[in-house]
């Protein structure tokens, strides 16, 4: 399995496999046990793509220091050119979406 393309093709084909009514206990058991060990792989897998992206994104964040307004939602006050006042609204924070739960068998 080199990629994971390839790896989730074979989840899914265990899946499929898994759900064929006349499978036996014991078929059934080993497709369902290689499934979860595919599974927790590839979710390590994307956990590391993750962690990548995350660090690119902040490094793209910190090599730009005009978008650095301080802590998300917070206000922050200073004088432009003229003196006037002029408060200044940070962007939010990004945020981390929920990881999508892996269906393994589709609910069975």
């Amino acid at each position: 399995m080199d990629n994971f393309e390839e790896r989730l093709r074979n989840l899914e084909d265990l899946s499929e496999k898994i759900k064929v009514p006349d499978v036996s206990l014991e078929d059934a058991l080993r497709y369902f046990e290689d499934g979860i060990k595919l599974a927790k792989g590839m979710e390590k897998e994307l956990d590391a793509i993750e962690g990548k992206i995350q660090t690119l994104m902040n490094a793209g964040d910190a090599a730009d220091p005009k978008d650095d307004d301080g802590p998300a939602g917070e206000t922050s006050a200073g004088a432009d050119a003229d003196g006037d006042e002029k408060k200044t609204r940070s962007r939010g924070a990004k945020k981390e979406k929920p990881k999508p739960e892996m269906s393994l068998f589709g609910g069975v």
